[in-house]
């Protein structure tokens, strides 16, 4: 896939904590690892994840604080399973 489809098709972020927060409500299409030092997340391209988006940055996402927990584990133990 080139980086142009990646783009236009995923959004991409390496910000732990908001892709914490997007995995609740959609899935992780993958991890990048290609910086030993920065997983980037990639997110597929939907309204309603650009909408999330847009609520996470204006603060207006109420989640449990063991849900969220709970996620960041999942996530963490995926980030790590491969090393």
């Amino acid at each position: 896939m080139t980086q142009q489809e990646l783009n236009e098709n995923y959004y991409q972020t390496s910000d732990l904590s908001l892709a914490t927060t997007l995995s609740l409500f959609c899935p992780i299409e993958n991890i990048e690892r290609s910086n030993p030092r920065k997983a980037v997340f990639l997110f597929r391209k939907t309204p309603e994840l650009e909408k999330l988006v847009d609520q996470y940055f204006r603060n207006e996402i109420k989640i449990s604080p063991q849900v969220y927990f709970n996620q960041l584990r999942v996530i963490k133990a995926r980030l790590y399973a491969n090393e």
